[in-house]
C-alpha cells in the first residue's frame, strides 16, 4: 500500500473511531445527542489532502524517532513531559509507561491535526474537534491502572490499600450519582457555605426572596436585587465571607435581596419561561419594592439570571413600568450570536428532540446539565478525578467552589425547550417584537436604564464577545468591564485578595476586539469599579432597617432558606 493509500485508510479509520466513540458512552448521552446530526456514522468526512500530507510527514518523522528511542526512559519527548498527566518521575522511570505516554501524545497530535484538515463549515469542524477531544481524553493511558505508572507506584507503596480505597470511592460515587470533585462531607449549606446573615422574607412555588442583614448604620435608599442563574444555586455568590459578592454588596451599604430558586421536582414539570418571568423575576422586583418602599431599585443578573432579568424588564417596559433604575449583567447573554463551544450542541434536530422529549412536560435532570458542563473541560473536571479517586484511592481536598459545582439543579422541560429554541438556536430575544412573553412583545431597545456589563476574558460558557454584544443591544448609558479568568473565577474575585486584572474603556465600539485595543488594564478586582459605579445609581443614604421584611412580608426563616438545600 503506497503512502497516500495508507493515509486514506487512516482517514477512514478516523471517521469510524469518531462515530464509534459517540456511541459508546465515552461521554454522557445527553451531551452527545447534540453532536449526532452532523458527525454521526451516516455522514462522510472529507479532508484537505495537503494538510493530511503535512500531518503524515510530521507523524512519520516523530514516530520514527520514538521507535528508535524504543523503550528507553531517557530524554522523554517534550510533548509527554509537558502534559501534567505524565509529568511525574514515575512515568519517566518506567520505560513501558514512558513509551505509552509518548505514543499517546504523538497519536493525539496527529488526530487533532486531522480535525483541522476536515473540510466543511465551521460548526461541522468544531463538532468533529470536540468529539475527538472527548475520545482522546477518555483514551489517555493515565486513565487505566494497567498503564498508569503513578497509580501502580502508589499501589506498591501502600501495599494495595490505594486500590482498596479506590474501589470504596467508586462505590460511593456510584451511589451518589456523580464523580466526587471534592470531599462533600466537609460542607453544609447554611453552616460553612451560604453563611451571610439574613432571612427569607417571601416565597412562592418558584423562589424564595432573601433579605440580608445590613452591616452599615446607613444604607442607600435604592435596594439591590440579585437574580442568580436558575441552573445553579445562588450561593456561588456567597461561598465564604472572604469571597462573597453578597456580603461585599452589604458591606458597601446596599440593602441586598437575592432570589433563591426552587429546585424543580415533578410538581413543576409543566413550568414555562413565562412562569419564571412573571412569577419569579417580576414578582421579586415587586416584593423588593414593597418591602423597602422604594419607587425604583437596582438589579443584577448573573449568567442565565441576566437573561431572565432582561426579559422581565422588557415585559415591564412593554406594560409602561420601569421599576429598575440601573441594571448589572455579569457574564450574561442577551444576544446569542456567539455562544462559543455550546453552539456545537444546537441545531434543528437537537432542538426538536428536546421539544418532543420535554416541551410539553418533564424535567431536565440536574446531573445531565452538570455532566455536560464538566465534559466541556474533560481532563480537568472528569478524568482528573477518575484517576485520583479510583486509581490512586485519594480523597479530593475540600473546595467550596467544587462543592457548589456538584450541587446540581433540575430544570422544567417546557422552560428549557423554550429557552433552547429562542435563545441559543434562533436568537429571538434581540429581535424586536419577535417574541411574546407574559402577553407582551419583547423589545430590548426599551431598556434604557444605566447598565454595567461584565464579561470574563477566558469564559468558555459566555464568550467575552457574547458578553460584549449586550452593549449593542441596550440603549441607555453603558459601562463594559472585562475581567481575567473564566466564567466563575473571573466573577468571584474579591478585592482583598488583589488577584488578577480587569480592563475598562469609556469608549464603546462595535466589537469587543476594537474595544480592547483602547482598553486600560487595572490590577486587582473589578468589584471596586462596580461598587463605585453602583453607588452613583443608588440614591441618598438612609438609616438601615432594624428588622427584616415589613408588616406585610415578615421573616419566614433564616437565610439561606429551605429551597437552596433541596438536592436534585
Amino acid at each position: 500500500m503506497n503512502s497516500d493509500a495508507k493515509w486514506a485508510e487512516m482517514a477512514r479509520q478516523f471517521q469510524e473511531t469518531l462515530s464509534s466513540s459517540m456511541q459508546k458512552a465515552v461521554v454522557p448521552n445527553a451531551l452527545m445527542q447534540g453532536l449526532q446530526p452532523t458527525t454521526g456514522a451516516g455522514s462522510a468526512l472529507k479532508f484537505d489532502s495537503t494538510k493530511l500530507q503535512e500531518i503524515q510527514q510530521v507523524y512519520i518523522k516523530e514516530a520514527s524517532a520514538l521507535w528508535n528511542q524504543g523503550l528507553s526512559a531517557e530524554a522523554a519527548p517534550a510533548t509527554a513531559s509537558a502534559d501534567r498527566r505524565f509529568a511525574s518521575d514515575a512515568w519517566h522511570a518506567n520505560p513501558l509507561a514512558h513509551f505509552s505516554a509518548s505514543s499517546y501524545m504523538l497519536n493525539s497530535q496527529a488526530l487533532m491535526g486531522m480535525t483541522e484538515a476536515v473540510e466543511g463549515d465551521e460548526k461541522t469542524k468544531a463538532r468533529v474537534r470536540f468529539a475527538v477531544e472527548q475520545w482522546l481524553a477518555a483514551a489517555a493511558p493515565s486513565n487505566f491502572l494497567a498503564l498508569n505508572a503513578d497509580a501502580q507506584k502508589k499501589a506498591i507503596e501502600t501495599k494495595g490499600e490505594s486500590i482498596a480505597q479506590g474501589l470504596q470511592n467508586l462505590m460511593h460515587d456510584m451511589r451518589q450519582g456523580h464523580v466526587s470533585m471534592t470531599d462533600e462531607s466537609n460542607f453544609e449549606v447554611g453552616k460553612n457555605v451560604a453563611t451571610s446573615e439574613g432571612a427569607v422574607v417571601y416565597e412562592n412555588a418558584y423562589f424564595q426572596l432573601l433579605e440580608y442583614k445590613p452591616l452599615t448604620a446607613k444604607v442607600f435608599e435604592k435596594p439591590l436585587l440579585l437574580v442568580p442563574p436558575c441552573i445553579n444555586k445562588f450561593y456561588i455568590l456567597d461561598l465564604q465571607p472572604a469571597n462573597s459578592l453578597i456580603r461585599y454588596a452589604v458591606e458597601q451599604g446596599h440593602r441586598t435581596f437575592v432570589v433563591s430558586w426552587r429546585n424543580p421536582d415533578e410538581s413543576m414539570q409543566d413550568t414555562t419561561w413565562d412562569d419564571y418571568i412573571e412569577h419569579a423575576a417580576i414578582e421579586a422586583i415587586n416584593v423588593t419594592r414593597e418591602i423597602t418602599g422604594a419607587k425604583a431599585i437596582n438589579a443584577l443578573g448573573f449568567c442565565v439570571g441576566g437573561t431572565i432579568l432582561a426579559t422581565a424588564l422588557a415585559v415591564l417596559a412593554a406594560r409602561g413600568d420601569k421599576p429598575v433604575s440601573s441594571v448589572t449583567f455579569l457574564t450574561s447573554l442577551l444576544d446569542f450570536s456567539d455562544t462559543g463551544i455550546l453552539d456545537i450542541f444546537i441545531d434543528e434536530t437537537a432542538v426538536k428532540f428536546r421539544e418532543m422529549q420535554m416541551g410539553q412536560g418533564g424535567l431536565l435532570k440536574g446531573q445531565d446539565l452538570a455532566s455536560t458542563f464538566s465534559f466541556l473541560r474533560p481532563n480537568d473536571l472528569v478524568w482528573n478525578y477518575v484517576v485520583g479517586n479510583y486509581l490512586k484511592g485519594e480523597t479530593p481536598p475540600p473546595f467550596d467552589l467544587l462543592y457548589w459545582n456538584s450541587d446540581s439543579t433540575n430544570l422544567p422541560g417546557p422552560f428549557y425547550a423554550w429557552y433552547l429554541r429562542n435563545t441559543y438556536f434562533e436568537n429571538n430575544l434581540i429581535k424586536p417584537g419577535k417574541l411574546t412573553v407574559c402577553g407582551q412583545p419583547i423589545d430590548f431597545s426599551k431598556l434604557d436604564m444605566p447598565a454595567y456589563i461584565y464579561g470574563s476574558r477566558e469564559d468558555h460558557i459566555v464568550p467575552i464577545q457574547g458578553a460584549y454584544a449586550s452593549t449593542q443591544v441596550l440603549k441607555g448609558a453603558k459601562r463594559f468591564v472585562m475581567g481575567a479568568s473564566g466564567h466563575i473565577a473571573g466573577v468571584i474575585n474579591p478585592p482583598a485578595k488583589n488577584k488578577r486584572s480587569y480592563w475598562t474603556s469609556d469608549k464603546l465600539t462595535a466589537t469587543h476586539d476594537k474595544w480592547l485595543t483602547g482598553a486600560t488594564e487595572h490590577p486587582g478586582s473589578w468589584w471596586s469599579d462596580w461598587s463605585a459605579w453602583l453607588k452613583l445609581q443608588a440614591g441618598k443614604q438612609i438609616a438601615a432597617p432594624k428588622a427584616y421584611g415589613s408588616r406585610k412580608y415578615k421573616a419566614i426563616e433564616p437565610a439561606p432558606g429551605r429551597y437552596v438545600k433541596v438536592k436534585a
